[in-house]
């Protein structure tokens, strides 16, 4: 008899990045990133800080002066 394949869940790419950009959301809003968005350089600055996370907990300022 033939049995039909099932596939069990999968933990997709888009959970890692889901994950990524929430852990990065933390530690920039932690690191006052998210705060006082009154210009651009601001929010690109709060958003790189998102992206870059690891380098805020290396130590590297990503304020865009």
């Amino acid at each position: 008899m033939f049995r039909t394949a099932t596939v069990g869940p999968r933990f997709g790419v888009s959970w890692l990045v889901a994950i990524y950009l929430i852990a990065g959301g933390i530690v920039a809003a932690t690191h006052n990133y998210w705060s006082n968005l009154h210009t651009l350089k601001a929010v690109v600055s709060a958003l790189l800080a998102t992206i870059a996370w690891p380098l805020i907990l290396l130590g590297v300022n990503l304020h865009i002066h």
